[in-house]
């Protein structure tokens, strides 16, 4: 009970700490949206110290299209689950990949919104370039990702170990050291910030997974209104091509 209280303490703490408030919708409800902090180019904060990026954009979108007013908190992923699982958050967009363990442990997503694979990633001056070169490696993951389902997936056949870590830049800057030989992380994000934090790393070829898809989540089914309001947004803004032109401002 004293750890319950200490992390409902730590997330109150973060909620007040870091938030993205918009004005209050038709309804006057604000609904609390958990994001990461750091997972470029779907959230992250930009050299004039502003909180942007796709799911940013598109939450936005999809509530200025719905009428509904949310309060976006960047919690870190860990922290952004805890507080949708406890009810401090009422959804959760950074980034989470629809698959069957999250729907089976009480996830409920979205339609996805963008579709996404995994790959592995290696020091710029790596000689790796195939599952066989990690034999006898180890390979960096974020806690609770598809990479790191996706690493896990391969480390037997190829007798690699795997080491967990809390969030993405401590998980390249382990690569980047050399304590690990890869890193296992969505390719988007992975080349984003390859290319814009100049980051000494590179993707080799085939070392990607077959890809799924990103959902936003809600894990109280009293909470269905918000998750049908995004589907029915996300619906709207890609027939009137705002989902496409918030894309392009990231990707292209």
């Amino acid at each position: 009970m004293k750890k319950l209280m200490l992390s409902l303490i730590a997330l109150a703490m973060l909620f007040g700490a870091a938030s993205c408030s918009k004005k209050a919708g038709k309804s006057g409800k604000t609904w609390i949206v958990a994001t990461d902090t750091a997972f470029r180019p779907f959230e992250y904060t930009n050299e004039k110290n502003k909180f942007v990026g796709i799911d940013v954009d598109l939450l936005a979108a999809i509530a200025e299209d719905q009428g509904f007013a949310y309060d976006l908190q960047s919690l870190g992923w860990d922290a952004g689950v805890a507080a949708v699982q406890v009810g401090q958050a009422d959804g959760l967009i950074a980034g989470a990949t629809i698959k069957q363990s999250r729907i089976d442990s009480g996830w409920i997503f979205s339609e996805g919104y963008y579709n996404a694979t995994q790959t592995f990633v290696v020091a710029k001056n790596s000689n790796i370039a195939s599952f066989e070169d990690l034999r006898g490696k180890t390979v960096a993951v974020k806690n609770g990702t598809a990479g790191m389902d996706f690493a896990n997936s391969l480390k037997d056949t190829y007798g690699f170990k795997v080491t967990v870590f809390e969030d993405s830049p401590t998980m390249y800057q382990d690569v980047i050291l050399g304590n690990s030989a890869a890193c296992c992380e969505d390719t988007p994000i992975m080349a984003d910030n390859i290319k814009t934090a100049k980051l000494p790393l590179k993707i080799p070829a085939g070392m990607e997974s077959e890809g799924a898809p990103y959902g936003f989540a809600i894990m109280n089914p009293a909470n269905q209104e918000l998750l049908d309001m995004f589907n029915k947004g996300l619906a709207n803004i890609k027939a009137n091509g705002k989902y496409q032109e918030i894309l392009d401002r990231y990707l292209k």
